[in-house]
């Protein structure tokens, strides 16, 4: 089941990246804290075992991360 919700938050993860019309007219530091938010997510799921608040508290600490990396 874990690996399931795993997968399957992947793929939406990946679709919806996949899916951004205005990629192109992003910067590289809010490209970087899209990627970031969606690492975090994906980790944050996996350490808390699908936890809502584990995604989410990972997704915003990758945001965070990314967007601080990409300046």
């Amino acid at each position: 089941m874990k690996r399931i919700f795993l997968l399957a938050l992947t793929a939406f993860t990946l679709s919806l990246l996949s899916g951004c019309a205005t990629w192109d007219n992003m910067s590289s530091r809010e490209k970087a804290a899209v990627g970031g938010a969606a690492l975090g997510g994906v980790v944050g799921a996996a350490v808390s075992d699908g936890h809502l608040l584990g995604t989410v508290g990972g997704a915003a600490i990758g945001g965070v991360i990314g967007d601080q990396l990409g300046k």
